[in-house]
């Protein structure tokens, strides 16, 4: 096993666990870099979704939709907008400059329906699956409706372990999580 995915609902808790996993990593001298998604409130509702490396740089990657573009294309996940260049600027560069040696842990959270807008961003994921030196630790959306290709690809590797998250199990899953990771970096 190479790979550790979550997966659930939305909002179950997956981004947090991903950073808590982080967080341990950090703490036991393992390199961490990557990104996560973080939702952005407005006046106590969804306004969107914003990219965030670890290194704390943010980037747009949705917003709610207020009025359709004027020319372009327009890349729309229900009621969001996906800003597909904010969020190639902000994540593309990391996969660059991401796994030198053995015993990294590079974050992709999420691999879902507004991120595979971005050719070069499936691109990247594959080949980071496939060549790279150091370990994902990802989410993935749970099958619903249409199939996504690169998330069925990442669903049924040999070298992936995906954890289900549940309100049930999100506070008690962490150790085994971590334990996953552990056992990748070997």
């Amino acid at each position: 096993m190479k790979h550790v995915f979550l997966t659930g609902v939305p909002g179950v808790g997956k981004t947090t666990l991903v950073k808590k996993v982080c967080e341990a990593m950090a703490s036991a001298g393992v390199s961490v870099s990557g990104f996560y998604t973080e939702e952005v409130r407005e006046r106590g509702r969804r306004a969107g979704f914003d990219v965030v490396t670890l290194t704390g740089d943010r980037g747009r990657l949705s917003r709610l939709s207020t009025e359709s573009a004027a020319g372009g294309r327009e890349y729309r996940v229900g009621q969001y907008v996906v800003d597909l260049q904010s969020f190639e600027n902000l994540a593309l560069p990391l996969f660059r400059n991401m796994c030198e040696g053995r015993g990294r842990v590079f974050v992709i959270d999420e691999i879902g329906k507004m991120e595979l807008f971005s050719q070069a961003f499936i691109r990247a994921v594959r080949q980071t699956l496939d060549g790279s030196s150091c370990s994902i630790l990802g989410t993935i959306p749970v099958p619903k409706g249409k199939a996504l290709a690169l998330v069925e690809e990442v669903r049924s590797r040999q070298d992936v372990k995906i954890f289900m998250v549940t309100k049930e199990n999100r506070d008690t899953i962490f150790d085994d999580i971590v334990s996953a990771v552990q056992e990748c970096l070997k």
